[in-house]
């Protein structure tokens, strides 16, 4: 995800330099990456959960069929992402464009950058297989050197440098795309030469719809809440397109960087899916409440800091990009008003990772989708009021930004008290497994939060509390 965005800014820094047309077509037709990005989430997070598990078990065989499934159906992703692009990109950029030279940039850029999005699926494949077994600087070291590559390409494709011939917004797409390619080629012969555990097998490359279904069941909940957001900002962009090219310029420019100054906060939020996952297994929902308390205070101070430099100079930031005043002054007043919910954002990205940990991540679709429904219509209906103006859209992604995050905050305290036996996190509670026979009561279950010891009381066999068993004990010591 860092990466993908990571070629977009670069690709922006560049293209901002040809002027507004270019910037809100670049800025329009990147959300499509974001549909993109929805597909490879399915495909990386279900690939990486299933070898993982298989390594855990080693049971090789299982691991080999996970990635070699995962190379076919990033395969057909790929497919559908070239033929559904090709298709439908000028209905796509003609509904959302500010005008001709909007629109035209628009088709342009994805013209040459959709061959890069389809090769994203083979990329995220291979990396995530070996995040499975446990190993992440292969990915990082072909990633970062992708970027590196893109960046020297983009300056030389973008604006002629050294050549003399620049080729404007089709080189953007033409760079990233050349970049992505040779991240697949040096991807690629790194499984052929150095990985041992998971490799490529013909045998294994037939259409299995049960392994399908398998990375399907994990991977499309935290896909779906990238789809939520294609639409979101989709919408965002279609009911400001009447303001024209600079106010989507701004809000593009603003939205790209709003995006890159989250990536610290999107670090510690990440994080607590393994941490909470693993105390979760290990049944120590403490730890598990623990962790999430530490990312949230934690998440919460680093977005806070981010707010303050926002309310400061946002035109800072948004200069880094254009020197074109307008869409400056659109940019800044985009983040200035959005960082009151950075705080919001934070605590949502948390909730997502320990939704993760916890291994259900439908509530955190589930609080994507409460915060769409309440969006597109009120964004809508504004759109179409005399009095509007955009920052009421930025208002409006504000109110409901909040309300995601105090759902997603009510929706994991309903999972974990799910999860530890119906007490609501903070409750005393005392977990003991069940018919376990000699000091505890043989009846004695593990949702019973107090365990009672056998006791005979006036003749007869009971069971008492702990506290009732020694305030009896004493007083039979006083009787005697």
């Amino acid at each position: 995800m860092v990466f993908q965005a990571a070629y977009y800014l670069v690709d922006l820094y560049f293209v901002a330099q040809l002027g507004d047309a270019a910037i809100a077509g670049l800025g329009s037709a990147g959300n499509v990456q974001f549909l993109v990005m929805s597909l490879t989430q399915v495909l990386g997070v279900g690939t990486m959960a299933l070898i993982a598990h298989a390594a855990g078990r080693k049971d090789r065989d299982d691991a080999n069929l996970i990635f070699n499934q995962s190379i076919l159906f990033a395969g057909l992703c790929a497919l559908v992402t070239l033929v559904g692009g090709y298709t439908l990109a000028d209905e796509y950029m003609g509904t959302i464009g500010a005008d001709a030279a909007t629109t035209a940039a628009g088709m342009e850029y994805l013209y040459w950058f959709l061959p890069g999005l389809g090769l994203q699926f083979a990329l995220v494949a291979m990396g995530s297989a070996l995040r499975g077994t446990g190993i992440v600087k292969p990915t990082m070291i072909v990633q970062i050197g992708t970027v590196a590559l893109n960046a020297v390409l983009a300056p030389v494709m973008i604006g002629g440098w050294l050549t003399g011939h620049p080729f404007g917004v089709m080189g953007a797409g033409l760079s990233s795309t050349i970049s992505i390619g040779v991240g697949v080629l040096m991807m690629a012969v790194y499984f052929l030469k150095l990985e041992h555990f998971v490799g490529l097998d013909t045998k294994l490359l037939k259409p299995r719809l049960d392994t399908w279904k398998r990375i399907l069941a994990i991977g499309l909940p935290p896909g779906g809440e990238f789809l939520v957001l294609f639409i979101v900002v989709g919408v965002m962009y279609w009911t400001i397109r009447d303001f024209g090219a600079a106010a989507q310029a701004g809000y593009g420019v603003g939205s790209r960087v709003m995006q890159a100054v989250f990536l610290p906060a999107m670090a510690v939020a990440f994080a607590t899916g393994p941490l909470a996952g693993q105390n979760f297994g290990a049944g120590r929902h403490d730890r598990v409440r623990q962790t999430f308390k530490v990312a949230a205070i934690y998440g919460s101070l680093i977005m806070l800091t981010l707010t303050l430099l926002c309310l400061w100079r946002p035109e800072l930031l948004i200069a880094a990009f254009t020197d074109d005043a307008e869409v400056i002054a659109i940019g800044a007043e985009f983040l200035h008003i959005v960082s009151w919910n950075f705080v919001a954002v934070g605590l949502v990205f948390t909730c997502s990772g320990m939704f993760q940990g916890v291994g259900n991540t439908l509530p955190a679709l589930a609080s994507g989708v409460a915060r769409m429904s309440l969006f597109i219509p009120s964004a809508v209906w504004m759109s179409f009021q005399p009095w509007f103006e955009l920052r009421h859209m930025w208002y409006l992604s504000v109110a409901t930004v909040a309300m995601q995050a105090c759902f997603s905050i009510w929706l994991l305290r309903l999972e974990l008290r799910k999860a530890s036996g119906g007490h609501f996190p903070g409750e005393l509670q005392t977990t003991v497994p069940p018919k376990v026979t000699g000091l505890w009561h043989s009846d004695h279950s593990a949702t019973d939060p107090v365990p009672r010891r056998p006791c005979v009381r006036g003749g007869n066999q009971t069971t008492l509390a702990p506290s009732e068993a020694r305030g009896y004990a004493s007083e039979r010591r006083e009787r005697k």
